[in-house]
C-alpha cells in the first residue's frame, strides 16, 4: 500500500488554493491509498493559520491519517539531527522525516533540502 505523508508547505499550498501544487498532488494521489501527516505538521499549520482559515483547515486535516510522535520516533529524529551536522536542519523536520520513515510513507514536500536523509523516500512538488 502506497502512503503519502504531506509536508506542511504542501498542505498550506492546498489551503491557499495554489493551483500548481493542487494539480501535482492530484496526480500523486491517484496512485496512493492513504494520505497522512504528522502531528508536527498540524502544529505548524495552526501556528501560521489565518483566522478565516480554521474551517477549511479542519476539513483538510479531517481527511488525513495522523501519526503522533512516539518515543521511538523521537529517538530516531534526535539521532537524525545529531548525525546531520548542519545548523539549517530543524528538529521539526527531523520529526516529520522520522514519521515518514517509521510509517513507511513517501514524504511529499516542496523543500527537499530540509530532508537530507538517504533512508527517506520523498517526492518534490514544484
Amino acid at each position: 500500500m502506497k502512503k503519502l505523508l504531506f509536508d506542511t508547505d504542501v498542505l498550506i499550498d492546498i489551503l491557499r488554493n495554489n493551483k500548481k501544487t493542487i494539480e501535482q498532488v492530484r496526480k500523486l494521489t491517484e496512485e496512493a491509498e492513504e494520505f497522512c501527516c504528522s502531528t508536527i505538521n498540524v502544529a505548524e499549520i495552526f501556528a501560521g493559520m489565518r483566522t478565516n482559515e480554521e474551517g477549511q483547515t479542519g476539513q483538510l486535516l479531517e481527511g488525513l491519517t495522523y501519526f503522533n510522535v512516539t518515543e521511538n520516533l523521537a529517538k530516531l529524529a534526535g539521532r537524525m539531527k545529531f548525525r546531520t551536522k548542519t545548523h539549517t536542519l530543524w528538529l521539526d523536520d527531523c520529526l516529520i522525516a522520522a514519521t515518514a520513515i517509521l510509517n513507511e510513507c513517501i514524504l511529499v514536500t516542496k523543500n527537499v533540502k530540509h530532508y537530507p536523509f538517504t533512508t527517506l523516500k520523498l517526492v518534490k512538488i514544484e
